[in-house]
């Protein structure tokens, strides 16, 4: 059986990206949809990002304005950043910032009703789940402007040599019906401004921004660059460069940021740590990036196409057949493929595998192409039949394409783990759509040691398939452990490592006491053989250059308790410690609010002003950060855990032609292995 060249294999995971490229619905302000209220302004509309030392910092300054004879209250619905923290909430009274206060759900939520009540000026920041962030803002008064200011934190890693940062938009179009009682009101009458500041202390080559033509972009040293984009009737009039040539601006379409790394860079390990004057405890992020040991595949494959083809794949058909056929046409006949569907159920397109003949190919992207989507999302039945009829004795792909919002038949997440975990599979998933049920996919990719690539309409599409491509192609490190040696260190998230793929980045926060040299030591296995690689380094008595870090520290935390608790079952003490930590370090959960009103209320209430004191010594230490050059992270320097250079999109990525990039679209690829392969390897 001829290997699957990666070439070939970069039309295959094109493909998914026209099933999932359809209408979306936008971030706005919610008006009733029966009319019953006029809509309000979003006036302006003002982003700052700033990425440095593996995070990124985001702050939204919004200015709504209410053009009518009554006060109303406004209700701001954005998408959920991938790992995002809502950090800070600040609503301007009576033309001065007030910074809001997390309190339990319930207690912010009252609060708030409160104060709404009395027609006193109030905010509330809430979090749906994993669908939205939900800003309400009461009164936004009769003929005036209100103005907010949300900021959040989320890490930044580096895949293969490639950064990428997303201000999510768009709502993602999926089967929820969260919106059906709303209208979005997504115009920006008046400005609009994304401003984006990287700071890297490795050189960068290039930064780009797909789809944004009008972007003004800037190297400004080796590693530092910014991007801008101003758009809106206001911009116009100050002469600024427009996207939108002074029209009203539309927020219905995410903001992807991409850049990338100077070749030849060492695998390295990153250490940033924050440690008050005084603290016993220390809080840090290390940043391990493997060099480039692992090999390419040579072995052929099957393929197990997975196809969602519900309601919320509507409108991506017109060139799938197209697609199809150019897709699997780069197969050998030596190859073979099977396509499964679902919606309300699902069933088996091919009936079998099928011989990746010509005749066969064509017949096949017919039938898919004659496909009406509609119905449900029924995900665990689709898993369960393209995991039906894997043969033990051949690699094989799976490949599965859906936004993971599971509606109809089996919901539960602990049944999707119970149905992985009865094959031997590793699960490769694209997540496409900010409304795309992160939690639950990612915990399937976990349970398998595989990964998950969460993926955006405005996305380079060439540059994920490049990424996807040399991952799929190449060995894997597996059964990856970290251990530190000579400090104590403890609360360390993520708790399991499991796989690492070529070219992904190790990311882990925890906490450390006492300070000075540590061995560091990281173990794993590529084919089955154990590896092992060791380096030292120290840990500062005192660091206070990085606040924020400690509330992502919390923020992961908070993420791994949510995650046992869907898989698992809630329980009260893990419901109680995810509350305690982001009670205790200000953060937007699932079950605290953050909630703001006037500084005499928070008195009267005997509400503490901690979330006001961290955030001021985060804007002061990210100030101090600004006028200093940018640091190296390095802390590997004198011992290189790593030999060889990272690996980036010049090695074994493959060539791909513009053309059948353009018309194919990322799928989700599932490496499985033969049984036996995979008892080696683990």
């Amino acid at each position: 059986m001829q290997p699957i060249k990666p070439s070939r294999l970069s039309r295959l995971l094109l493909l998914g990206l026209l099933l999932l490229a359809g209408n979306l619905q936008a971030a706005g302000l919610l008006t009733p949809a029966d009319g019953s209220l006029p809509p309000l302004e979003i006036r302006d509309h003002r982003v700052e990002v700033i990425i440095e030392d593996s995070y990124a910092i985001t702050t939204v300054e919004q200015v709504f304005h209410n053009p009518h004879d009554r006060d109303l209250e406004a209700i701001y619905s954005f998408p959920v950043p991938a790992h995002g923290a809502v950090a800070e909430f600040t609503l301007w009274i009576d033309g001065q910032p007030v910074t809001g206060e997390v309190l339990e759900q319930a207690q912010a939520r009252t609060v708030y009703e409160q104060e709404k009540r009395a027609g006193r000026d109030a905010g509330l920041a809430e979090k749906d789940g994993y669908r939205t962030f939900d800003i309400h803002v009461h009164p936004v008064r009769a003929g005036q402007d209100t103005r907010i200011r949300l900021v959040y934190l989320q890490p930044a890693a580096v895949d293969t040599g490639i950064g990428r940062y997303v201000y999510p938009l768009e709502e993602g179009g999926v089967d929820d019906r969260k919106l059906a009682f709303w209208t979005a009101n997504d115009k920006v009458t008046g400005n609009f401004s994304f401003d984006f500041k990287l700071r890297s202390s490795y050189p960068v080559e290039a930064l780009r921004l797909p789809n944004q033509g009008q972007a003004q972009i800037r190297q400004l040293g080796a590693g530092e660059w910014t991007a801008s984009l101003a758009g809106g009737a206001g911009a116009a009039k100050e002469g600024a460069a427009a996207t939108t040539g002074g029209a009203v601006y539309t927020l219905d379409q995410d903001i992807v940021v991409y850049w990338r790394h100077a070749a030849g860079l060492p695998g390295s390990v990153d250490l940033v740590t924050h440690r008050p004057a005084g603290a016993k405890r220390g809080t840090f992020m290390l940043v391990v990036t493997p060099g480039e040991d692992l090999q390419p595949i040579r072995e052929g494959r099957d393929w197990i196409f997975i196809l969602d083809v519900s309601g919320s794949m509507a409108g991506k058909y017109a060139t799938l057949a197209d697609g199809v056929q150019r897709a699997l046409g780069r197969l050998t006949p030596a190859d073979r493929f099977r396509i499964i569907l679902f919606n309300d159920n699902a069933r088996e397109l091919t009936g079998g595998y099928v011989p990746a003949t010509p005749g066969q190919v064509g017949r096949y992207a017919d039938a898919v192409g004659r496909i009406q989507p509609g119905g449900s999302t029924n995900l665990y039945a689709g898993l369960k039949e393209g995991l039906g009829a894997l043969e033990a004795d051949r690699t094989s792909g799976l490949v599965l394409v859906t936004d993971g919002v599971a509606n109809v038949g089996e919901t539960g997440q602990r049944k999707f783990l119970e149905l992985i975990g009865r094959r031997d599979v590793r699960l490769f998933t694209f997540i496409m759509g900010n409304s795309a049920n992160r939690p639950l996919l990612e915990s399937l990719t976990r349970a398998s040691h595989g990964f998950a690539v969460n993926i955006s309409n405005s996305d380079d599409i060439v540059g994920q398939l490049l990424a996807a491509t040399s991952k799929v192609s190449h060995e894997a490190l597996h059964g990856v452990e970290l251990g530190i040696d000579g400090i104590r260190t403890a609360d360390i998230t993520p708790r399991a490592i499991g796989s690492l793929y070529r070219g992904q980045q190790l990311v882990l926060l925890g906490h450390y006491w006492g300070d000075g040299p540590a061995d560091v030591r990281l173990k794993a296995r590529i084919s089955g053989q154990p590896k092992e690689y060791r380096t030292r380094f120290g840990f500062p008595a005192r660091s206070g250059s990085n606040p924020e870090i400690e509330r992502l520290w919390a923020y992961a935390t908070i993420e791994d308790l949510q995650a046992e608790m869907a898989d698992f079952g809630e329980q009260a003490d893990l419901k109680r410690a995810a509350t305690d930590l982001a009670l205790e370090y200000g953060l937007v959960s699932d079950y605290t609010s953050m909630v703001v009103v006037r500084d005499e209320v928070f008195r009267e209430l005997g509400i503490e002003r901690r979330n006001q004191e961290r955030r001021e010594l985060e804007r002061a230490a990210r100030a101090a950060r600004a006028g200093q050059p940018v640091q190296s992270r390095r802390a590997d320097a004198g011992q290189p855990l790593f030999s060889g250079s990272r690996p980036g999109f010049g090695n074994g990525g493959g060539a791909l032609d513009p053309w059948s990039l353009l018309l194919l679209l990322p799928l989700a690829w599932i490496g499985l292995r033969a049984r036996r392969r995979e008892a080696r390897a683990r």
